[in-house]
């Protein structure tokens, strides 16, 4: 993690009005959040809607922070410790990311993408392992705060990093890929996420392509060519680096062939002359995809094809996506940090194929952030359940109540019901499961789902 004097941090984040006798002291590491802040450290105080870091400086000061970023707008406390002043303390944690990516020597990957970037930063992260120092972003730190703090956090020796970036809007991702200046760059799919908000999956990917605008001149930018909407965004942009695709036509750079998907993981190869057979430990088709694209930015920085086989069979996987739970007589495929359209379909087709259960039970929450289609979208996903591999649908939420409404069409009324709070759904399901059942868990992360999965795996 950065460890510098206070001279130093002062010209790294743009800040004046630290003392003389403080300017030899020395940091190690930056935290926004006084509870958890570690001895040594920097505190950075963050202004949000509903808070004010400012108001926390005794307690991080109580925890042992070495030092403090601070608003020049903010009261100054009346104590003697070493502050920086600064305009905008997120402005100021932004730019002390940035010099201090700009000091290192560490070749900066960044991921950005509808569906699969988490997960192909997990996979990408472990092939990269098997030869270089590599550091990746951390659960969810995919945005203006969190990619900050996730380069903050970076050994000075890190040799490799793969950053996520999120978005919601025009704008952002030009930000992160301005702080990060990555040496490759992925854009793993455009779905419809973000739709609320950029009302096109036009501007969904225009906003993806902002990327490039950090990327350096000359080197790997990745994307998946199976969508034709994309291919034709990227026709409209000049450019000056390594252009690669990957995805299931023939036409693609990295195109995979799958052996065989089963709840083990997928196996797979590269239709290439040089290709091995690959084993992911990963469930669903769609993290084939996620892993040949992983696998071609690793070979892009020459990792072996031997060392590729060894890191995709060690994935340090991010929780709550496509997570494989066994319970007591039952087991549950948690996939319930986020929820879109495409990424359902996906998981569906995921629980399709995995064999050997007595029943299988879906359970939907609402898919938010898709704009003025969104009933529609929620009645589509209903209709294209398939009513012979699944026993059961159940939805929380009131979007969601779509999606049973449109299921009972095929499934029939008996099969299909749709609820408003958690008790209620946590009772159907128990009445209706039986031993050895699947039951799959899905919604958008204001749902919280995880909580119908902690009270099944506790009371079943």
């Amino acid at each position: 993690m950065i460890t510098r004097n206070l001279k130093e941090i002062q010209q790294m984040c743009g800040g004046t009005g630290l003392k003389e006798k403080y300017k030899d002291t020395i940091i190690t590491g930056v935290s926004t959040d006084s509870r958890n802040i570690n001895h040594g450290q920097l505190f950075i105080p963050l202004i949000g809607e509903n808070f004010n870091g400012h108001d926390f400086i005794t307690m991080a000061i109580g925890k042992g922070a070495a030092a403090s970023l601070w608003n020049k707008n903010e009261t100054m406390p009346d104590i003697d410790f070493p502050f920086i002043l600064v305009d905008d303390t997120t402005v100021g944690l932004q730019e002390l990311a940035k010099s201090y990516r700009n000091q290192l020597n560490t070749k900066v990957i960044g991921i950005t993408g509808s569906n699969g970037k988490t997960s192909t930063k997990d996979i990408l992260a472990s092939l990269l392992k098997t030869q270089y120092k590599t550091h990746k972003t951390l659960a969810n730190f995919n945005n203006y705060i969190g990619l900050p703090l996730t380069i903050l956090s970076m050994e000075e020796d890190t040799e490799m990093a793969v950053l996520e970036m999120g978005m919601d809007n025009f704008g952002q991702i030009e930000l992160l890929t301005s702080i990060a200046r990555p040496d490759a760059a992925v854009i793993t799919n455009i779905g419809e996420a973000h739709l609320e908000g950029l009302k096109t999956r036009e501007n969904i990917a225009k906003a993806k392509l902002e990327i490039l605008k950090g990327l350096k001149p000359h080197n790997l930018f990745l994307y998946y060519g199976d969508d034709d909407m994309l291919k034709k965004e990227i026709e409209n942009i000049s450019m000056d680096y390594e252009v690669k695709t990957f995805g299931n036509k023939p036409f693609n750079d990295y195109q995979p062939e799958i052996v065989f998907i089963n709840e083990t993981g997928d196996s797979f190869f590269l239709k290439e002359p040089s290709s091995p057979t690959f084993f992911l430990p990963m469930l669903g088709e769609h993290q084939v995809l996620n892993a040949t694209a992983a696998i071609a930015v690793a070979r892009y920085f020459g990792i072996s094809f031997e060392n590729i086989e060894k890191g995709l069979l060690n994935v340090e996987k991010t929780g709550m996506r496509n997570e494989l739970i066994h319970g007591k007589g039952f087991t549950i495929l948690n996939d319930s940090y986020k929820s879109n359209p495409s990424s359902v379909l996906a998981t569906l087709d995921t629980m399709y194929s995995m064999l050997g259960y007595s029943q299988k039970i879906v359970v939907l929450g609402d898919m938010q952030g898709l704009g003025d289609e969104e009933i529609n979208m929620h009645k589509e996903i209903g209709l294209k359940i398939n009513k012979d591999k699944i026993d059961y649908v159940f939805t929380l939420g009131p979007l969601s109540r779509h999606i049973a409404e449109s299921a009972k069409i095929n499934l029939g009324k008996d099969r299909v019901a749709s609820f408003d709070n958690k008790p209620e759904l946590i009772k159907k399901i128990k009445e209706v499961m039986i031993p050895n059942s699947l039951i799959l868990t899905k919604a958008s992360r204001a749902l919280a789902m995880e909580e119908v999965v902690s009270a099944l795996m506790i009371n079943v």
